[in-house]
């Protein structure tokens, strides 16, 4: 037997060993493990999703009587026996029938499914694809027939130039027509006529 065979037959059997002794002090070296570990939630996180159902990232999608498209979703949801559905990082998008688009995003709100309706509270702000920018502290919003109705004051920004306003309302008055923003309660209107350039 050369050389060659024997270093081959040593090899057949050195390397076999080497490779258990590298598993075993796999096993000899790891950490412990701890079989009750405290779970990574803090104590008020705890205490508040047991004192209700809680789900993440739901939405909610349907049309108003009208056909208009309303999906409406949140951060977190949950269900507080006397208050209904409370969500953070509420917000809502709605394609009218006639094309336009409105945004509404809040920092928290409410959604009662039993009447399809939502209140939005806390910095909401309302973008519409027509070029309406508004903001208000409130809006609530029922969209079997549509309507969207803030209560308290509102300011924004248009096409015409800028709105403060103690209330604003967007209703379709008929099933035929179309949705209408409405301000009323103390309107303040600044006009800002569009300047056409020259050529």
């Amino acid at each position: 037997m050369d050389g060659y065979s024997r270093l081959v037959a040593w090899l057949k059997v050195l390397l076999p060993l080497m490779a258990l002794v590298l598993l075993s002090t796999l096993f000899l070296l790891s950490r412990n493990i701890v079989p009750i570990a405290s779970l990574p939630f803090a104590d008020t996180e705890i205490d508040e999703r047991l004192r209700g159902q809680q789900i993440t990232t739901p939405f909610f999608s349907g049309t108003t009587d009208s056909g208009d498209r309303v999906v409406i979703s949140a951060g977190k949801m949950a269900t507080r026996s006397e208050l209904g559905n409370e969500a953070d990082n509420f917000s809502a998008q709605i394609d009218l029938t006639s094309g336009t688009r409105i945004n509404l995003t809040a920092d928290r709100g409410q959604f009662d499914m039993s009447r399809n309706a939502s209140t939005f509270e806390g910095n909401v702000l309302i973008f519409t694809s027509s070029g309406y920018y508004i903001k208000s502290d409130e809006l609530i919003g029922e969209f079997d027939e549509l309507s969207l109705v803030s209560p308290g004051p509102v300011v924004g920004t248009g096409p015409f130039g800028t709105v403060d306003a103690g209330q604003m309302r967007l209703r379709r008055d008929g099933a035929d027509s179309n949705a209408h923003l409405l301000f009323t309660n103390g309107v303040k209107l600044v006009y800002t006529p569009k300047i056409e350039k020259s050529d």
